[in-house]
């Protein structure tokens, strides 16, 4: 195996695209023997520290509010399974399967820089678990995100133990059917072990992984999509004029404005209508790249902001030496919740624009297209009620947009008095991302129906490559007929990135990516 196909676990720089191609298998996470080694001396100052009497928290203390009850060197071991046990208290569907890798793996970045006293062996025996397939059941609900994401890590892990359940093979099966399966014991986990696991933001982490890869996606599809739909609709290219972004040089609108130059460019139908009497256009296609560049601009703060926390340690209390313990609070959840909170409100503002542009292309304002984008209407509703659909869609979305970040509720009878919420920041964020993927394969929808009305004049090369990917599965429709499947297929498009695709193959100069 090639160096470039491994990662190195605690040593290696782990960005949101590493961590996604470690879970699904692309690259192999491994331990290196610096990694092990240093490990194994944090392992050992804990182990001596659980011995020597000097209360030090989570290794021979009980947790929260039980920081003052002593545990003696005989039961420290006892008390890091019943943290798991007690701590796994998450209620309702169990997150997508993929998440719960991505934990995994976060997790093991952070445990695996030494400063943790985690044991080779229990590190070992999350790397095996991905290996084989066997991905930890962890419900969606149950953390408050602060004194890290205590029940969902706690389901995470409760297979180490032999308990809990994984999915494998298709299948949920408990953690005992598969240990059996592969003649595995379950582990017994050292000093401190049990709360090193369970301690951390790896639940937020997780979905701000996916959060960035969505969102991404989403924001390119969305200069595509917008694009078409300012071929559709005879749109002016002035506002995305160089120089008139000069003058307000955020780097996110210049990129977007550069973008739709890119993919307008060569249009026969923008020629077309070059010198029309429209002064100028409403402000969902004219703002496309204030309101597409503010939105990037969120990304990219949530992306720098994950990088941080995917190569930080952030349980408690840290390791440093036999003399230096500290407790501190790198296990809250603030820096994650403020940009997911920020960043479901940049993928908001997406699908608010994109169905802004869905609605004017009904309108029948525009040259050749016509009202509610068909033909003969009366007897045929066209496109009216798919806008109904949109609507829905970014209403939904501004319901989720409320931050939770900005709400706390004291936990651990006070111990824990401010918590983060973020957990939901990242929940929601994947929910709205979702809504928008749906909104976006609507406008797709329409757009490719209204450059159908320029025929036979083509808009630019990419366009017109994407344009002709759409309709080698949706065709034209000139009367009324079942939508919802066709719409299906514009929204599998736009999430399964084949959109992007399609436009960066046409064009290979063009950067697609945010």
């Amino acid at each position: 195996m090639s160096e470039q196909q491994i990662f190195n676990y605690g040593t290696d720089h782990l960005t949101a695209k590493l961590a996604l191609a470690i879970s699904n298998g692309q690259i192999k996470g491994v331990l290196s023997q610096r990694t092990r080694n240093k490990v194994l001396e944090s392992s050992k100052v804990v182990e001596r520290i659980a011995i020597s009497g000097k209360a030090v928290y989570g290794i021979n203390t009980g947790f929260g509010p039980l920081c003052t009850s002593m545990i003696s060197a005989v039961d420290t071991r006892k008390l890091q399974e019943n943290i798991l046990r007690s701590h796994a208290v998450g209620v309702g569907e169990p997150i997508d399967s993929e998440i719960s890798k991505l934990m995994l793996v976060l997790k093991l970045q952070a445990l695996a820089q030494g400063y943790s006293g985690i044991k080779i062996e229990t590190l070992d025996r999350m790397i095996w678990f991905l290996e084989i397939g066997a991905t930890p059941v962890v419900p969606k609900q149950g953390s408050v995100g602060a004194s890290g994401d205590l029940a969902p890590l706690s389901h995470l892990f409760l297979p180490l133990i032999g308990l809990g359940k994984v999915h494998h093979k298709g299948k949920i099966i408990a953690t005992a059917q598969l240990l059996q399966e592969y003649q595995v014991s379950p582990l017994q986990l050292g000093p401190k072990e049990g709360l090193a696991l369970i301690n951390g933001t790896q639940f937020i982490a997780a979905h701000a992984v996916k959060v960035v890869q969505r969102l991404e996606n989403v924001l390119a599809s969305a200069d595509i999509i917008s694009a078409m739909m300012i071929e559709g609709l005879q749109g002016s290219e002035k506002p995305f004029h160089a120089q008139l972004h000069q003058l307000r040089p955020y780097p996110a609108n210049i990129a977007v404005a550069e973008q739709v130059r890119k993919l307008l460019q060569g249009s026969e139908i923008m020629k077309s209508h070059a010198d029309c009497a429209k002064v100028q256009d409403p402000y969902s296609l004219r703002c496309i790249p204030q309101v597409h560049g503010a939105s990037r601009t969120a990304w990219m703060h949530l992306k720098e902001t994950l990088e941080i926390e995917l190569n930080s340690v952030t349980d408690n209390p840290v390791i440093f030496n036999d003399d230096l313990t500290i407790s501190g609070g790198n296990f809250h959840g603030q820096p994650l919740a403020l940009p997911l909170d920020y960043a479901c409100l940049a993928a908001s503002e997406i699908g608010n624009i994109s169905d802004r542009r869905i609605y004017l292309s009904l309108e029948g304002n525009t040259p050749g297209v016509p009202k509610l984008l068909m033909q003969e209407t009366g007897l045929n509703s066209g496109f009216m009620i798919v806008q109904y659909t949109s609507a829905a869609l970014a209403s939904e979305n501004k319901g989720l947009c409320f931050p939770a970040s900005a709400d706390s509720i004291p936990t651990s009878l006070g111990q824990e008095d401010h918590v983060s919420m973020g957990s939901i920041s990242g929940r929601k964020a994947l929910q709205v991302i979702e809504n928008v993927e749906k909104i976006l394969g609507i406008e797709l929808f329409c757009a490719a129906q209204a450059i159908d009305y320029h025929h036979p004049l083509k808009p630019g090369k990419i366009l017109t490559a994407v344009h002709d990917f759409v309709r080698t599965e949706i065709d034209h429709f000139e009367e009324d007929q079942i939508m919802y499947d066709k719409m299906e297929n514009a929204i599998q498009m736009v999430q399964q990135g084949k959109i992007v695709a399609v436009a960066s193959k046409a064009e290979s100069n063009i950067k697609l990516s945010v």
